[in-house]
């Protein structure tokens, strides 16, 4: 599979995941309307698709640099945490104005969803990996 089509299968398999996660959570967690938590489940899902295509197309370059080839734990747990990292700094702001919330209160809601996505993700990524095989960069 070529990396680009690998980059896209990914994010659109892991943001469909996501979306279906995410929303009942919003809605009740802010007591906000299914609609509602839906299309900011969307807008963000639609943020972390870019961000996703960027941060991995970044790790992928510095992957394909280092000698010791192959995704170890260590490997996987710095992939989730730069993801995820970056992605709750990206989506903190949009929270915040969606919600109607401080920036404070949003950043700290994202931090609730930042516990479950670093585990999601780190799973997500090695299952995909089993199921379609690693990307060229780490074989």
């Amino acid at each position: 599979m070529s990396p680009f089509t690998r980059r896209i299968l990914q994010a659109a398999l892991y943001e469909s995941i996501a979306i279906a996660v995410v929303t009942p959570t919003l809605a009740l967690a802010f007591s906000h309307p299914p609609g509602s938590a839906f299309v900011l489940s969307a807008v963000m899902s639609s943020i972390a698709l870019a961000w996703n295509y960027i941060f991995n197309s970044l790790f992928e370059r510095w992957e394909a640099r280092q000698t010791v080839k192959g995704r170890s734990p260590m490997r996987r747990f710095v992939h989730g945490l730069g993801f995820e990292g970056g992605l709750a700094i990206i989506l903190a702001p949009v929270m915040a104005y969606w919600l109607d919330i401080s920036l404070w209160a949003a950043f700290v809601a994202d931090l609730g969803l930042l516990a479950f996505f670093f585990v999601y993700t780190v799973g997500f990524t090695w299952a995909f990996d089993r199921i379609f095989g690693l990307p060229q960069s780490a074989q």
